[in-house]
């Protein structure tokens, strides 16, 4: 049994799931679906071609599915997909795709969008991510799962975050961060492993491992892509071996401060 506030608007056309509570004022365009379970709160704006999996919480004033904020956008068919058991919180904004991107945004399960995040059109997000109050994501972003970005944070379209990286409050990133890493600053660089990340859910030996590879690749004073194809060449742990294809793969490059000798 649903639960709509009787100030809601839900248009002709909108999909409403089972056991949904649908706060005061808020609007569900037409061709929006929404799964079971969902609690959006009120002043709350759902439109454009939206899907939101089960048991979200979206809270007041958030707004998704809006127009992308791309002067080249003409109303193609664009898509937002978001998965199950997400957060979020007030005045957030998410668009969907553009044409040029693939059509679609899609955020997935159990992440944590706290107050004024944006995230814009063609952005993907993984699983089990936290973003603080205002942290920005521009287009064509990429997040993996287990991602932390810190408040007042501005991620460059087009760049990569790998799983486990953590970013510190008031950042600006302008490159790809690797998974495992912790960065920081303006511009963002490199400040070694997001290691209380880490212990909380990988064991020592693969912890080791990533370490191990750490050091070699920004340390030993090579460069860090010739260093990572070698690595890949003798590793067979999973986790490094996701650590050094991000850094082989990597397009908008890495940034990391090379110690200078003694």
């Amino acid at each position: 049994m649903n639960n709509i506030h009787k100030t809601a608007i839900i248009e002709d056309g909108a999909i409403i799931g089972d056991n949904v509570t649908i706060g005061a004022y808020t609007i569900i365009g037409s061709e929006v679906k929404i799964g079971n379970g969902n609690v959006i709160g009120s002043h709350t704006v759902i439109t454009g071609k939206t899907t939101i999996g089960d048991d979200n919480k979206i809270y007041s004033h958030a707004a998704l599915g809006t127009d992308p904020q791309d002067l080249k956008f003409d109303g193609e068919d664009v898509e937002l997909i978001i998965g199950n058991r997400n957060k979020i919180r007030e005045f957030t904004l998410f668009n969907p795709g553009t044409k040029g991107g693939g059509s679609i945004t899609r955020i997935g399960d159990d992440n944590l969008f706290m107050g004024y995040v944006h995230v814009a059109h063609d952005v993907i997000i993984g699983n089990n991510c936290v973003f603080a109050n205002v942290a920005t994501l521009a287009g064509h972003v990429e997040v993996d799962d287990y991602v932390v970005v810190g408040g007042l944070t501005p991620i460059h379209q087009f760049c990569k975050l790998g799983s486990h990286a953590m970013i510190g409050g008031g950042s600006v990133v302008t490159q790809d961060i690797p998974p495992f890493c912790l960065a920081e600053g303006n511009r963002a660089n490199l400040r070694g492993l997001n290691l209380n990340g880490l212990r909380r859910r990988l064991g020592r030996e693969d912890i080791n491992a990533v370490k191990k590879a750490y050091k070699e690749i920004f340390e030993s004073g090579q460069p860090i892509q010739e260093v990572a194809n070698e690595l890949v060449k003798t590793q067979d742990n999973k986790y490094v071996l996701e650590f050094t294809n991000f850094i082989i793969n990597t397009k908008r490059g890495i940034p990391f401060i090379r110690k200078q000798e003694k």
